[in-house]
């Protein structure tokens, strides 16, 4: 079912036809002003509702593309991470959550940067998380607790999640309350050396490695 007969059957017949189909916004090429709305050829007027609940939010995949633009958007320490240097990784799996097909959080996952925690393949790091300002109270930790449950179904060889906390801003309330453990605190320092040039860094802040066992 497509057009106005399609787009105004609520969040909960719009739900199930994510889980059918996928993601709509998947080949898309986004600009600025429509990278939160995955319908934006639909909708009528200046905007959607407003979710007052994290309960009201739909998460399911989206392109790799998309995900990066939105971190772009949201993302306050490390808002830069293109599509390529996801993409290249054995394992990646991108969410987003949305509400009338408007876009509230994003995640982009891959196997670990750290060569030394992806030799086995078995672990996933969660490389951005990016909450809109208007997205409901409660956003982050309930998103965290669905994509755990659809990586193990969808990649059932992933053994451990990772995810890196930025001291500077964040004192990891998430990762405690879903039930993560802190493993190694790490001193911020530079991905370079005289055999490899990388970009210049974002953040050099010390970070606390969080892992969760599936």
């Amino acid at each position: 079912m497509g057009g106005w007969a399609g787009r105004n059957r609520g969040p909960n017949a719009r739900r199930r036809d994510y889980r059918r189909n996928g993601d709509p916004s998947e080949g898309m090429n986004f600009s600025v002003d429509n990278v939160r709305d995955s319908m934006p050829l639909f909708r009528n007027g200046g905007g959607g509702l407003t979710p007052t609940s994290a309960h009201q939010l739909i998460f399911h995949t989206t392109n790799v593309h998309r995900a990066c633009e939105l971190n772009k958007l949201w993302h306050s320490r490390l808002p830069k991470l293109h599509w390529s240097n996801v993409v290249r990784n054995k394992d990646y799996i991108c969410f987003v959550a949305e509400f009338d097909a408007i876009a509230y959080a994003v995640a982009v996952w891959s196997s670990p940067v750290a060569r030394t925690l992806g030799n086995l393949g078995t672990g996933l790091e969660l490389r951005r998380f990016a909450i809109a300002n208007d997205a409901p109270k409660n956003t982050a930790s309930r998103m965290l607790g669905w994509m755990r449950k659809q990586i193990a179904k969808k990649i059932p060889h992933i053994r451990t999640l990772l995810s890196y906390q930025d001291e500077d801003v964040h004192v990891g309330t998430i990762y405690k309350a879903s039930g993560w453990t802190p493993v190694k605190k790490t001193k911020g320092h530079s991905w370079s050396c005289k055999s490899r040039k990388r970009n210049k860094e974002q953040s050099l802040s010390n970070k606390v490695r969080w892992e969760y066992a599936l």
